[in-house]
Order: C-alpha cells, then sequence, then structure tokens
C-alpha cells in the first residue's frame, strides 16, 4: 500500500514543495492547507506522505475522515480526531471540559456552544503541540458531521501561531465550509502525458502497447485511474474499458473495484460491506457485526483476500479502504436485503450507542416503524442538549418518515423546520413545512408554521404589509404553557420593524401585542419589542424602565443583551455599553459564538458613539471574524463599517472608504436595506472628520431621504448634529435648521442623554452671535462626560468662534483643551484642525505622537489590555476563544512594538490620560 501512494506521487514535485515548506516552517508557526482535486487525482496519496514525513520528523498524528452513516452524527469525526487525546481532557478548564463531556455524550448537562467545544479541542491539540509538532490529517470532508465541520474550521483558522500543520482533503464539487477562511489551497490537477506514462510504466510494465494507450487515453492523466485501470484488463471489466462511449471515470473507477470485490470470498464481502456501511465501527465491531450477518464466526484473518487485492488497509484497530471510490463501489453494489442484514448486525453490535444504533435501525427500515420513529425522536432532543441542531433535525425528519400518524408526523416536519430556520438552512426548513402544511396539524402549529414561513424572508421585511401579517400572527401564538412563545416572534417582527419602513399603525399593532403579554414591564424581550418596533414613541418609557436596571455580570447574557440592544435603539448609548459589556462576558463564558458576535457588534457601536475607539476597534475586529466564522454575513458587514467609522475618525480616509465600498457591493443587490444607512454613515462621518463638509452634508442627507434606498430614520437620529455642522458649514442654512427642528422634537420625545448631548452641540452652530455664547457656555457647563467626542468638538467650535469674533487670547483655553482632547480620543482630522486653530492664535503645539493602539493590531491591542488587566494566557485564550499558546505567541510579538520587555510593564505604556478640559 505505501508503494503504490509513492508511485502515484509521480509528477508532483510542486506539491511535494509544498508539503516540505510547511513541515520547514514549524518553529513556533503552523499552517492549514487545503487539498483538492477530482476523485482519484491523489488526494490520498499526498496526505499519506504528510503522514510518512511527519512520523520522521517525531511529530504525532492525529486524524478523522467522514463516514457516510456519521453524517448526521453529532461530533462523530471529532471524537475519532481526538480518541488519542481523551485522556489529557481533564486537564482542561472545567467549562471546556465539561462542554467536551457533553458533546460526546460522556455526561449530561446543558446544551454546549459548539464554539465553547471547539476551543476544548483547539487547546487539546495546541497543549500537545507544546511538546512536540502536530499533524491534523481530515479526509472524506464531505462526510463529516456539521458540528465537527463547525469545530474544524475554528481551528483551522487559529493554528498559525502553533507548530500545527492542518491538511485537509477535499473531493472536487463539494463545499468545504472553510471558503471564507482565507486558508492556503493546494490544487492537484492532472499529471502530464511524461509523468502519466512513467506512473503507468512502473505499476503495470509488461502492458501491451494497444492496451497502454487505451489506459492513458481513458485515464487523462488521473493517478488512481492509470493504477486501477490495467488492473481491470484482467476481469469482467475489460469490455468497458474498450467501450467507445466511457463511462464517467469515477463510474469506471467505481465498477473496477466493484469487480475485484466480487471475486472475493463470501466472508470477505460481508466484512467490506459492514465496514462500508460504517466506516466508524473498530476492527472488533466490524468482526462481531460480519459474523452474525455470515451466521458463523468471521476473523480478521478474512480481510487478508481484501488487503491483497490492494482495497484495504488493516491494522489492530481498524479496516481503512484504500480509497473513498472503494466504499462506494461496496456499498452500491450490494443488494438491498444484504445491506439491510448488515445494518440490522450493525445496529446490534453498536446497541452501547444509541445514536449509531438507531441510525442502522433506521436505514434497514422500507416501511413505518413507530418504535424507531419515537427513539430518533428522543436522539434529536439528545442532540439538541449535545449542541448538535442539525443532527437533531435530520433525526426528526427520518423519525417523521417512519411514522404513519399524520399528526406526528407534522409535528416532527414542523419542529425540524424550526431548528432549521434557526440554522439558516431556509431551503431545508422550506422543503418541511411544504410537507407539514398538508398533513394534521393543531391551530398553534399551523400558527407557527405560517409565521416561521414568512418570517423567514427577512429581506422582504420593508414591506409593511408582511410586518403587519407577522405582527397578527405573533399576536396569537401565546399558548396555555406561557407567552414565550409569542415574544419571541414578537423579538422577530419588531426588528423587522427596526431594519424595514411599516406604517406606524403597523408598529401600533406590535406595541399592542406585546402589550397584552402576560410579562413583566421590565422583561428584556418586552423591552426590546417596544425599543425595535417604535423607538421614538417608546423611547421615554424604555429609557426609565432600563434606568432602574443594574448590568449584573452575573445574570442571564441574552436577557442583558437584549436590554442592551434595546437601549441602543432608543439612542441610550451610555446605558446600552454596561449591559453590551457584561453580555459580552457571559455569553465569552458560556461560550456562545454566534450570539457574541452580534453582542460585540452592538458593544462596537454603542463605543463609538461615546468615543471609547479603545473598546470599539478590538470589539468591532473581533465581531467581524466572529460573525464571519458562524455565517453572519450581515452581523460582519455591520462590524465592518464600525471599523470604517473608526478609521475616519483617526483620519486613516483610505481604510475607511474600503470598507464602505466593500460593504454597500455587497449590500446593494439586495435592494433597499437598513444598512445601507450605515454605510452612508461612515462616509459622512469620515468627511465630517477631515471638514469635507459638502461632501458629508451629501451622505448623510440620504440616510433621512424617504426617497433614497439608505433611508433609515432611527440612524439618520445619530447624524442628526453633523448634518447640522454640515450644512450650516457648506451654506445650506435652511436645511440646518429643519435638522436641527428633527433634532429638537426627537430629544423632547425621547429624552435620551444622546440625543440631548448632541442636541447641545449643535444649538450654538446655527444661532446669531449675540447668542452664541450663551449656548456655547450652557452646552459646556452640561454633562458632557458620558460624550467626550461631542465635547472636544464643542471647545474647538467654541474657540473656533472666538478666534473669528477677535478673541483671539480667549480662544486659546478651549482650543488647548480641543487639542488635547481630541488627540487624546485619536480623532486625527479633528485634533489637526485643532492645532492648527490654536497655532492661527498664536500658540504652538506639537503634532500627535503615535500611541500603543498605532503600533499595535486590534487583536493585539486586545490581547495587550486583558494581559494589562492581570490575566493569564488561559484567561485570555478563554475570553477571545484562541489556545493559550497563541496568547503567548502574540505577547512576545508585541513586546518589541511597544518597547517593553514584560507584561508588568502593559498598564503603563497602555494607559492614556484623557486631560482635564475646560469647565
Amino acid at each position: 500500500m505505501a508503494e503504490r501512494h509513492v508511485s502515484q506521487l509521480f509528477g508532483r514535485e510542486r506539491e511535494l514543495a509544498v508539503l516540505s515548506e510547511l513541515f520547514e516552517n514549524l518553529g513556533g508557526h503552523g499552517g492549514a492547507l487545503l487539498i483538492t482535486g477530482e476523485a482519484g487525482i491523489g488526494k490520498s496519496a499526498l496526505v499519506a506522505e504528510a503522514r510518512r514525513r511527519a512520523e520522521q520528523l517525531g511529530m504525532s498524528v492525529l486524524s478523522t475522515s467522514g463516514a457516510p452513516l456519521e453524517a448526521q452524527m453529532p461530533f462523530a469525526g471529532l471524537q475519532r480526531l481526538l480518541r488519542p487525546r481523551m485522556q489529557e481532557v481533564s486537564a482542561l478548564p472545567e467549562p471546556q471540559r465539561e462542554a467536551l463531556s457533553v458533546a460526546f455524550g460522556v455526561s449530561g448537562g446543558p446544551t454546549p456552544d459548539t464554539f465553547l467545544v471547539a476551543l476544548a479541542a483547539l487547546n487539546l491539540v495546541a497543549d500537545r503541540a507544546g511538546e512536540a509538532p502536530l499533524l491534523l490529517v481530515i479526509e472524506n470532508v464531505r462526510w463529516l458531521d456539521a458540528a465537527t465541520r463547525d469545530v474544524l474550521a475554528f481551528m483551522a483558522r487559529r493554528v498559525e501561531m502553533a507548530p500545527i500543520v492542518f491538511l485537509l482533503a477535499v473531493r472536487d464539487g463539494y463545499a468545504t465550509f472553510l471558503d471564507d477562511a482565507g486558508l492556503r489551497e493546494l490544487r492537484l490537477e492532472t499529471l502530464d502525458d511524461a509523468s502519466a506514462k512513467a506512473l503507468l510504466d512502473a505499476g503495470a510494465p509488461g502492458l501491451r502497447s494497444d492496451l497502454r494507450r487505451r489506459v492513458l487515453n481513458e485515464a487523462r492523466g488521473n493517478p488512481l485511474a492509470l493504477v486501477e485501470l490495467p488492473r481491470a484488463l484482467d476481469t469482467r471489466e475489460r469490455g468497458e474499458l474498450s467501450a467507445t462511449a466511457p463511462l464517467p471515470l469515477t463510474e469506471r473507477l467505481e465498477r473496477a473495484f466493484a469487480g475485484r470485490v466480487a471475486e472475493l470470498p463470501t466472508a470477505t464481502r460481508s466484512l467490506l460491506l459492514v465496514a462500508a456501511l460504517d466506516e466508524g465501527a473498530g476492527l472488533s465491531e466490524i468482526l462481531a457485526a460480519a459474523s452474525l450477518v455470515e451466521n458463523r464466526p468471521v476473523t480478521v484473518d478474512d480481510l487478508a483476500p481484501a488487503e491483497a487485492a490492494g482495497l484495504v488497509s488493516v491494522n489492530r484497530e481498524a479496516a481503512r479502504f484504500r480509497h473513498p471510490l472503494v466504499r462506494a463501489a461496496i456499498s452500491s453494489t450490494a443488494a438491498l436485503s444484504v445491506r439491510q442484514a448488515a445494518h440490522q448486525a450493525l445496529a446490534q453490535t453498536c446497541a452501547a450507542d444509541p445514536e449509531r444504533s438507531v441510525w442502522h435501525r433506521a436505514a434497514e427500515l422500507t416501511g413505518p416503524d413507530e418504535e424507531v420513529a419515537a427513539d430518533l425522536t428522543a436522539a434529536a432532543e439528545r442532540a439538541l442538549r449535545q449542541g448538535a441542531p442539525a443532527w437533531a433535525a435530520a433525526a426528526l425528519e427520518r423519525a417523521a418518515q417512519l411514522t404513519e400518524f399524520a399528526s406526528s408526523r407534522g409535528h416532527l416536519l414542523v419542529r425540524a423546520a424550526e431548528i432549521e430556520f434557526e440554522l439558516g438552512r431556509s431551503d431545508l426548513a422550506r422543503r418541511h413545512v411544504a410537507e407539514a402544511k398538508s398533513l394534521e396539524l393543531g391551530q398553534e402549529e399551523r400558527t407557527q408554521l405560517t409565521f416561521m414561513l414568512d418570517a423567514s424572508d427577512q429581506d422582504s421585511w420593508s414591506s409593511a404589509d408582511r410586518l403587519a401579517a407577522l405582527a397578527e400572527l405573533a399576536s396569537k401564538m401565546t399558548t396555555a404553557n406561557g407567552p414565550a412563545t409569542a415574544l419571541k416572534c414578537l423579538l422577530t417582527v419588531a426588528l423587522g420593524c427596526w431594519l424595514g419602513k411599516p406604517t406606524q399603525e403597523t408598529r401600533d399593532l406590535v406595541v399592542a401585542a406585546v402589550e397584552r403579554l402576560p410579562v413583566a414591564e421590565d422583561d428584556p424581550a418586552r423591552l426590546a419589542v417596544l425599543a425595535w418596533a417604535d423607538p421614538v414613541k417608546q423611547g421615554a418609557f424604555v429609557i426609565d424602565r432600563i434606568s432602574q436596571l443594574a448590568p449584573d455580570a452575573t445574570g442571564d447574557p441574552v436577557a442583558l443583551h437584549l436590554v442592551g440592544a434595546a437601549a441602543s435603539a432608543v439612542w441610550a448609548f451610555d446605558l446600552a455599553l454596561g449591559f453590551l459589556t457584561s453580555a459580552v462576558d457571559g455569553l465569552r463564558a458560556q461560550g456562545r459564538f454566534g450570539l457574541l458576535a452580534q453582542a460585540l457588534v452592538a458593544q462596537s457601536w454603542a463605543a463609538i458613539h461615546l468615543a471609547q475607539e479603545t473598546l470599539a476597534l478590538p470589539a468591532a475586529d473581533e465581531a467581524a471574524r466572529l460573525a464571519r466564522e458562524t455565517s453572519q454575513a450581515r452581523w460582519a458587514l455591520a462590524a465592518d463599517l464600525a471599523i470604517s467609522v473608526l478609521a475616519g475618525e483617526r483620519g486613516d480616509s483610505e481604510i475607511a472608504a474600503a470598507l464602505a465600498d466593500r460593504a454597500e457591493k455587497e449590500l446593494l443587490p439586495i435592494g433597499p436595506h437598513a444598512m445601507l444607512s450605515l454605510v452612508q454613515f461612515a462616509r459622512g462621518r469620515d468627511a465630517i472628520a477631515q471638514q469635507r463638509y459638502s461632501i458629508g452634508f451629501d451622505h448623510l442627507r440620504r440616510i433621512l431621504d424617504p426617497r433614497d434606498i439608505a433611508y433609515h430614520p432611527f440612524v439618520g437620529a445619530w447624524a442628526l448634529a453633523d448634518l447640522v455642522e454640515a450644512a450650516a458649514c457648506s451654506g445650506n442654512i435652511d436645511k440646518a435648521r429643519l435638522y436641527l427642528e428633527q433634532l429638537e422634537s426627537l430629544a423632547a420625545a425621547t429624552s435620551g442623554p444622546f440625543l440631548r448631548a448632541t442636541l447641545s452641540y449643535a444649538r450654538p452652530l446655527l444661532s446669531p452671535d449675540y447668542k452664541a455664547e450663551e449656548l456655547y457656555q450652557a452646552a459646556l457647563s452640561a454633562d458632557l462626560s458620558d460624550w467626550p467626542g461631542y465635547r472636544g468638538r464643542l471647545l474647538l467650535n467654541y474657540g473656533r468662534w472666538l478666534r473669528h469674533q477677535r478673541r483671539v487670547a480667549d480662544s486659546r483655553a478651549p482650543l488647548r483643551a480641543a487639542w488635547e482632547n481630541l488627540d487624546a480620543l485619536a480623532f486625527g482630522g479633528l485634533a489637526e484642525a485643532a492645532r492648527q486653530e490654536l497655532r492661527a492664535s498664536g500658540e504652538t503645539s506639537m503634532p500627535r505622537t503615535p500611541d500603543a493602539r498605532d503600533r499595535l493590531t486590534s487583536q493585539e491591542l486586545q490581547i495587550a489590555q486583558l494581559a494589562a488587566k492581570g490575566l493569564s494566557n488561559r484567561e485570555i485564550g478563554r475570553r477571545l476563544y484562541l489556545s493559550h499558546r497563541t496568547i503567548g505567541s502574540h505577547l512576545y510579538r508585541l513586546f518589541p512594538k511597544l518597547g517593553i520587555s514584560s507584561r508588568s510593564e502593559l498598564a503603563g505604556v497602555l494607559s492614556t490620560a484623557v486631560p482635564d478640559e475646560l469647565g
């Protein structure tokens, strides 16, 4: 077998050089390589060569391979990968240890988030790699279960700082689940003519010239075909090889393998079939199941003919197929009755593993079976507790197929559809919905079904009619078990109200629906529904209730997130940030990766409005990465746009524009969408920060124009003060007054501190000279401690106004305070404007000296900040979903950037004092 793999590496000098490069750069660096190509192209041979080199270098090797039966079994592939290291699980931190234990079904407990399991797996392999470099091999990716794929994607993105080589082999035509991970790809092409001839001659040196030409023509440079087709010349496949209209190469190879299998002894064929139907089974299980099929003892010696025929390799633990096409050939050519007998035998053999057993029992059935359907339903509930919703949905679908009662089938399909919708797999969910609609359903289930179907198309949420219909459906969903279902549905509809353009009647309908529910007035979900459905009319009430709550870090992070989101929706960013920060911490601790990304986005935007760049930038950067890992593309764009705003404020207009342009390019094909308003806000804030007022006005006014595709009145409120300034400074005084009136009206209606602060900032810009100073002094006397960005800008405008009034000496104090404030906040363009104004007043100041924020990446800054607070590498790793060894590598690399040599110096170099300002 080893010789055969080596022979198939003819002509692969480029690919072997890539492997050499990976193994040579393991001094603290790792890498992930995606090997792609058609069936038989040599992926397995290249992986085998990687294994050989790793063993020569003294590396540890962990591997797993997808198998068709296990494609729906949660974490099956991951469990096989980590099996040799399971004795080391006890050294993991308790939350990770428990998550892995629940995921593998070893213990019970609350459903672990997939990515807490992923962090546990990452730390497990990273610790092993700390002792010796490690090779991770993943084959047959298309047959891996969804939970394992998510974990492996997480790990593959994070091996660059550890001595780990990550190899994944993927056959053409199948999604890799790593398309957006930026992994290096090595595509294997067919062999050139010289290499193909050399490989054929090495494997079949005595082949007649006419047969040699035929094999070369049929193989078309495919290495597996060049090795296998000559063997088929001596079997029943000879006729197929000479056909004038040849079959596709993969089918030809399957038939070649099937022909070889047909010549084997009966016991050997039974062993191969059992192994093909459950490739995850160990050797002892395969032998036991084959013995049941044969009704006599079958031993490992019965596998010898298959090994001699080059179909499998056998060790003490398993029988491994030489190529996936061998397994496909065996299972596809077996008669139905023979497959059923093999499944039945496997179900008995693995009875201690209820998930595998029930799938084998289900596989052998061709008609209804209520007992198996019930067992599948129970298995689905266990899968949900293990954090494997995709497996649960598949089990529920199969259970629905096996029950003969229409009402039970409908209930199972509705439950499967609900799970698929939550997973974002709308096509599968709609298929279940379509089947369930014709079955016997209760009124509640039928209403829920309709709601799921209507709510799934979020791109149509701007339709007032659709939102009204959804609100009516949601209001009907209160059950005897409580208002939880209705409240959950109303959250969906209310978010649609915030994102879309419903009529006031629809907003009133949603508000009335939630007010009818028997829940407390300060219930987090209720507050979120009110805030999203109608921020203007409900803003004062929501702010009042949230003001009476405390962001208890020990509370439910989902509830804290809802409260923070509600506060943000009504422009109470000062209230929102505390709840969102507690929510982020809680979601980290629970390992709820997807919701954490959303909370980080909200946290970053709240921090932007509060001018807390050192919090906003790392939060947005992490949110963008996590959102893409969890397939939340629009949340990732929202994070990118937050980074765009921060770049514009710092003076990095090129970066700001690139991020805004990229987001707009992805959003425009959707049509009108709330996030297009964020694009214009980012562009407008960048222009205002550089005092390009006319350009800023053109961008920002679009957000408040109902005829514009970027229209969004609630995001527009963020920009009202900027619009007043931009309009006034570009000569649009009448427009400036209109925007000021809108801001005054909104601030009066909601009483929100942000709106009051921006109103204080905007009023002096339009006042006559005789009244301006009074308004400037009143604004500076107000408490703007939560709004340092607007305070700094206010000081700049006041000093500029004083200088224009020829009160040059008086202008210096506010201009000096403005420069120090804006410089400390890293508002590059505005700080430079203040410095120039101060210079014009006769006082000089030094240009801004770059600080730590300029020398570190966002992730490095986040790690440095946490280390400065005294957190250990393991604690930082748990918070940021990185291995502790990766944290150590980051710290090692960032110390020289900061000019320090130890973590004890971090607090001093990172401290940024915000100066006292003119009161």
